[in-house]
């Protein structure tokens, strides 16, 4: 399968061509999705003149086997299930404790991103969104 875009950037000027109508809008906010959502995210916010901020989002495993999905929390503690937690009878302390801890992984990882958008924007107003 050949790719449709050169790079993530091309994506995000692709699609914020597409996300035209809503440039200058004073209520509009950029949400990227670290790692790889960050590069389309950036070049969306560019184009709209939107700031642009990240969501983080981690998976919430099933005790035992990790891999499997059974739902996710996010950014300020949002938490969605999936039918795997309901299917497999997961109760609520056990998808409780299994978010609390995700929820400590999603704080480390938001100082992190803090940080790094903090560098990016002292490094010149000029080649980034306002945010």
């Amino acid at each position: 399968m050949a790719a449709k875009y050169r790079d993530r950037r091309e994506a995000g000027a692709f699609l914020a061509e597409r996300l035209n109508e809503y440039a200058g809008r004073a209520d509009l906010v950029v949400l990227a999705l670290p790692r790889g959502g960050v590069p389309v995210a950036f070049e969306v916010a560019r184009a709209l003149e939107a700031p642009l901020d990240v969501f983080v989002v981690r998976k919430l495993g099933v005790p035992g086997h990790e891999e499997l999905a059974m739902g996710a929390v996010a950014s300020g503690g949002a938490i969605v299930l999936n039918d795997v937690a309901y299917h497999l009878g997961i109760d609520a302390d056990t998808i409780t404790s299994v978010a609390k801890n995700e929820a400590k992984e999603i704080v480390r990882r938001e100082r992190v991103v803090s940080r790094r958008l903090s560098r990016a924007r002292s490094s010149g107003p000029d080649s980034h969104p306002r945010g």
